[in-house]
């Protein structure tokens, strides 16, 4: 069978190369295209467009780019539609890829959503067009089973794919070796995947820790930007390491995190973190009209309480960036706290096979009549 699959962000990526080593593995005739990146790519041939020429984030950003989105929309159109596959899979990435879905319905190819829009925080119109456009939604919060029932939409909780994914991490025995780092513990900086969020976010982090010398700084660099645009953060006490980012965390004490998959990660790693997110202005105004949730970071999300401190614009500043990760270092005072409720987080969340569920649902889903 022929699948098409989208993906638009990195975590998308990773998700993306998992479903498809799933899905080879029961369809074994399985033929791909798609848009991502590198870990999808690593699992089949196929990619026609890589994530970092496409990841665009922001109202206004958007609005900057309105061409481009356009293009890239035609574009995407062209390829699915001389391609000719038996079902399109979409992974997250909603601004884009529902748009793609209204296209694949009306040339009457099915559909599936993996990883759902987050309608439950913001433009729940989005769940009328996953009723009207998607065979098969996949969900994988706990919380969003309840969510949808309210809605006309054929979901299926299939677990959480980054338990997959940090199952099958094996940790490199040599990184610190590889990465010239000593045997002080480290601080994981991790300042989102684009360069927007990057220039506001970094700077801070790095602030904030200026008088840790016990401690080695290193970023987590986003897999689709050039090495080069860290450079004017790169020190002696701060380094950076790229497509590494669960072997870093393996070996990290504590973390500064932007707000996104990268938080769930960081919990199931058993690293205490702060999080934190500053966007352009006139985007965060706005989204605070439309955003209905009360946290940003998944792992407050799905434990419905505040496990780790979030802070938000002109909260996230280097004075308060350091008392917060003072209390979840080696004797602070929220570190065991923290620590207990990663270990709820993880039995929330289920066990591994999430994947394989939707491996299996996308194929069943093709397979009917």
């Amino acid at each position: 069978m022929k699948y098409f699959i989208i993906a638009g962000e990195a975590s998308g990526d990773l998700h993306g190369g998992n479903l498809i080593n799933a899905i080879r593995e029961q369809d074994t005739n399985a033929q791909f295209q798609f848009w991502g990146g590198d870990n999808m790519a690593a699992q089949a041939p196929g990619l026609l467009k890589h994530y970092k020429e496409v990841a665009i984030m922001g109202f206004v950003e958007v609005l900057m780019n309105v061409r481009t989105i356009f293009t890239n929309l035609n574009t995407c159109k062209n390829q699915i539609e001389a391609y000719n596959p038996d079902v399109v899979v979409f992974i997250d990435y909603p601004g884009f890829n529902l748009r793609i879905a209204e296209f694949c319905k009306k040339k009457n190819i099915k559909t599936a959503y993996y990883i759902s829009p987050k309608v439950w925080a913001w433009k729940e119109s989005r769940a009328k067009k996953l009723e009207c456009y998607i065979d098969k939604l996949l969900i994988i919060f706990p919380f969003e089973v309840d969510y949808f029932k309210k809605w006309k939409v054929n979901a299926t909780f299939v677990g959480n794919p980054l338990l997959d994914a940090i199952n099958q991490f094996v940790p490199d025995a040599k990184f610190r070796t590889k990465h010239q780092l000593d045997n002080r513990n480290i601080i994981t900086l991790m300042p989102g995947s684009r360069k927007q969020e990057i220039n506001k976010i970094l700077p801070m982090m790095i602030g904030s820790t200026l008088d840790y010398t016990d401690y080695q700084l290193v970023i987590a660099g986003a897999p689709g930007i050039d090495p080069l645009f860290y450079k004017p953060y790169l020190n002696e006490r701060v380094s950076i390491v790229f497509n590494e980012t669960y072997d870093l965390l393996s070996q990290s004490t504590a973390a500064l995190v932007c707000s996104g998959t990268a938080t769930l990660e960081t919990a199931l790693f058993n690293v205490p973190q702060v999080c934190g997110y500053v966007a352009n202005q006139l985007s965060y105004t706005i989204a605070m009209w439309l955003v209905k949730v009360k946290y940003i970071s998944l792992v407050n999300l799905n434990l419905n309480r505040t496990c780790i401190t979030e802070l938000i614009q002109q909260e996230f500043s280097t004075q308060n960036l350091t008392k917060e990760l003072n209390a979840i270092l080696p004797n602070g005072n929220e570190r065991d706290r923290m620590m207990s409720d990663y270990a709820e987080l993880r039995k929330i969340l289920g066990g591994v096979g999430a994947s394989k569920r939707a491996a299996n649902e996308i194929i069943r889903l093709v397979q009917q009549a």
